[in-house]
């Protein structure tokens, strides 16, 4: 199998290299194909590759960086003052041909912005959109997008949003003529945002993709509909809200004070929770983490910043895989066929 190169952002997210270095060692562990180009501070991140297995560390090259983009600065500052910075040079790698994907759990705003200045979007493209394949109660998959980049969307981003969603379903799900819905307060025609209405509207007359309408939050992890579209605010708030439902759902499965329960109890309590972690556990957030920029012309994966390393790692197979399927590729070979712009609505 080809070698990929991906760049991490080390120093990002959260927890910096005390999750993205263990992460990535575990990446190379698990595929030997990989190289990982680590970009950050050398002295930091030079402890925790010192005891490494040497195989692994020899897949490994540091970059260095002289600056963090913070989480929580504005984006515009970050843009303007992020020369020398652990994100842009990652980025960088991949503009330059060093690397194939760029990894990080960084500032999403800044990340946005430095991937759309450096990278390109696609023809056709107003703006990327974060993306996430999400597994709902019946073991498929669902696309969803946006979820976080663009606060904001208009109709056309919306039809864009729909458009390269359904693309990456039939492309890489391969899912036979996607179904296409729209994420809203209602299943009504007249309800919701006059954009989202607009964008219907849009859809509706775009023979190319199967709109099926509009659905509700509470049909996320239903497996309705294949590609479920909002803007980035709504898609946030949205995934967010779902991953903390889980994960409380999940922890409750797991065993609390047994000292004080007769022993069938705590049996019949351990058969009840293997079971239900066998039927549910592949929504734990964790197995799914890393959202893909989707519009550019190059690969970049967006880690949630409190990643922990197991979904770290999971992000970085996200980006292996994204590569291997030539995710901006196929979309851009096929945007020009099915993008219905309003102008020829």
């Amino acid at each position: 199998m080809k070698r990929l190169t991906l760049a991490v952002d080390a120093m990002g997210g959260d927890f910096g290299p005390c999750v993205t270095v263990p992460a990535s060692l575990q990446a190379l562990a698990s595929h030997s194909h990989l190289v990982l180009l680590l970009v950050g501070d050398p002295d930091i991140l030079s402890p925790f590759l010192a005891k490494a297995d040497s195989s692994l560390v020899g897949r490994v090259q540091v970059i260095p960086a002289e600056s963090v983009i913070a989480s929580d600065a504005r984006p515009s500052i970050a843009i303007r003052q992020s020369r020398g910075s652990s994100m842009r040079i990652a980025l960088e790698l991949v503009q330059e041909g060093r690397a194939e994907a760029c990894i990080s759990a960084g500032n999403t705003g800044a990340l946005m912005g430095l991937a759309k200045l450096l990278l390109k979007p696609l023809d056709g493209i107003t703006r990327p959109a974060l993306m996430s394949v999400l597994p709902h109660q019946h073991r498929g998959k669902t696309v969803v997008l946006d979820l976080g980049a663009n606060v904001n969307a208009s109709s056309e981003m919306l039809v864009e949003f729909s458009v390269m969603g359904a693309v990456l379903a039939e492309e890489v799900l391969e899912i036979s003529q996607p179904r296409v819905a729209l994420l809203n307060i209602g299943q009504e025609e007249t309800k919701g945002l006059e954009t989202i209405r607009e964008a219907a509207a849009i859809l509706r007359a775009t023979p190319q993709i199967n709109y099926i309408g509009y659905l509700e939050g509470n049909d996320l992890l239903t497996g309705k509909t294949d590609v479920l579209v909002c803007d980035g605010f709504t898609g946030n708030v949205t995934l967010k809200t779902m991953e903390g439902v889980v994960r409380v759902f999940l922890s409750l499965l797991k065993s609390g004070d047994e000292t004080k329960r007769s022993w069938w109890l705590r049996l019949l309590g351990r058969w009840i929770q293997k079971r239900l972690s066998r039927r549910f556990g592949h929504l734990n957030p964790d197995q799914y983490n890393g959202a893909c920029l989707l519009g550019l012309r190059g690969t970049v994966i967006k880690s949630h910043g409190s990643a922990n390393q197991q979904a770290f790692a999971v992000a970085i197979r996200q980006a292996e895989q994204a590569v291997r399927r030539q995710v901006p590729q196929r979309i851009a070979a096929r945007l020009n066929t099915v993008l219905a712009r309003s102008d020829k609505a």
